[in-house]
């Protein structure tokens, strides 16, 4: 499976931005997704996941609420729309897939991971 992530870029705080993660090479629908990022200096760190069926999603905990992740299996893509961008939001941005895990337990690491997109946050 190969996972591209897009959507990336320079914003000003405050401003919006949606990613883009295509999958290919297997069923979309038979993966849980999952947004991470990384920070430099830090660790990687879990932001959203979705459901195969799309119905059940789980955020961390300061994200909720400005973050959205939402899934079309029609274009084999998974979005996370991020709104009320802040600094402390620049990262390296990944998506990822798994066939196994629920939306709780994302978090605790996937499968299958694309190459990631960088977004950066001026103040």
């Amino acid at each position: 499976v190969q996972l591209q992530a897009s959507g990336g870029g320079l914003v000003q705080a405050g401003d919006s931005l949606r990613l883009s993660c295509v999958v290919s090479g297997r069923a979309f629908s038979t993966y849980t997704m999952g947004w991470f990022r990384q920070a430099p200096g830090k660790e990687r760190e879990f932001l959203a996941a979705i459901s195969k069926s799309g119905k059940s999603t789980h955020y961390k905990n300061s994200v909720e609420g400005r973050f959205t992740i939402a899934r079309d299996d029609a274009k084999n893509t998974v979005y996370l729309q991020m709104n009320s961008l802040k600094p402390e939001d620049t990262a390296v941005y990944y998506c990822a897939a798994d066939t196994f895990k629920v939306v709780t337990t994302v978090q605790y690491g996937m499968n299958y991971w694309g190459k990631g997109t960088l977004v950066t946050v001026s103040s």
